[in-house]
């Protein structure tokens, strides 16, 4: 620990980095041999390749963002927002009278909300998309002069802005944030929230097998109960406290800390699956995307739910 103490901020970035890659490496291996056993067309074999490539991308994603610095962070997670608010509205049944309010959610409010938090504008940040664009949005649906479903339109349109915009541009803003003594280390801030809502997930989604289950909206997701979800805010606190030394947090701070992210993550989830249900799809997009999952928004939904209330958990708390 005093050897990566005495690091300098690039050269214990680059570390985390080298070991991210190093367990990709480990991991492409393990899954070569468990694949090269299956059948060529299993679905767990297709399953497991696209899962594969899908940690190869955005880990590579992860490193060109902060290696080219905060232009690059907010073009590569700026690209991101587009592709998962192109598969939400895919989704969602719109009309013709929506075409300006849809122009406004990809060519206006989505580079502007990646502008503002490249420029560190962090408190625009905060209310730019649920103040102004929110009372834009129905604006400019109005001066199209379609009333049907008025209410409807608008607010699936806000929600996707929500969800894939606003919460996507977290990320980037994450690497921007600046502590007393802990400038450069963003990198380690994305990789804490990534793991801690990835640990929230995954033990969440154990839980709701080993436990009794005892589902809390049995007809959006039977697997969910506060059992399941409790345990897996418990495992993203542990994870949490045991990466408190990559962070400018202490242990308990830490902790606290992964146990809100990886509960918005997972509760964020659950939202995701009700609309998925609403909309009569098993997954977002219609065929294999670019992160070769079935559908980007899939997999960073919980990041977007989980990365705003992470950010302003810890601007609040340490006064940034």
């Amino acid at each position: 620990m005093r050897a990566l103490r005495a690091l300098t901020a690039d050269q214990q970035v680059g570390l985390l980095f080298v070991t991210l890659f190093g367990l990709l490496a480990l991991g492409s291996v393990l899954v070569w041999f468990i694949v090269h056993r299956e059948p060529e067309h299993s679905e767990r074999r297709i399953r497991l390749l696209r899962d594969l490539r899908a940690l190869w991308i955005g880990g590579v994603v992860f490193w060109l963002a902060w290696v080219s610095g905060p232009i690059g962070a907010n073009l590569a997670f700026g690209v991101f927002s587009f592709l998962a608010l192109r598969e939400f509205i895919t989704l969602v049944r719109t009309r013709r009278a929506d075409h300006r309010s849809l122009i406004l959610a990809f060519f206006v409010v989505l580079p502007l909300q990646f502008v503002i938090a490249g420029g560190r504008h962090f408190d625009l940040l905060t209310v730019f998309i649920p103040v102004y664009v929110f009372l834009a949005i129905p604006v400019a649906s109005a001066l199209a002069g379609d009333p049907q479903h008025f209410l409807e339109r608008n607010a699936k349109i806000q929600w996707a802005i929500m969800v894939c915009v606003y919460g996507m541009s977290h990320v980037p803003a994450l690497l921007l944030l600046e502590f007393r003594g802990g400038a450069g280390r963003g990198a380690f801030l994305v990789f804490f929230l990534v793991m801690v809502a990835a640990a929230a997930q995954l033990v969440q989604e154990a839980a709701s097998r080993w436990l009794r289950r005892r589902p809390v909206a049995r007809h959006i997701d039977r697997s969910f109960s506060y059992r399941a979800w409790l345990a897996g805010v418990l495992a993203a606190g542990l994870v949490g406290a045991l990466l408190y030394w990559i962070t400018p947090f202490k242990a308990g701070q830490a902790l606290a800390m992964a146990a809100i992210a990886g509960g918005a993550g997972t509760l964020g989830e659950l939202v995701m699956r009700a609309l998925k249900k609403d909309a009569g799809v098993r997954w977002w997009g219609n065929q294999a995307s670019v992160t070769g999952a079935v559908g980007l928004l899939d997999r960073v939904a919980p990041l977007c739910f989980a990365a705003p209330v992470f950010f302003h958990s810890v601007r609040w708390y340490f006064k940034l």
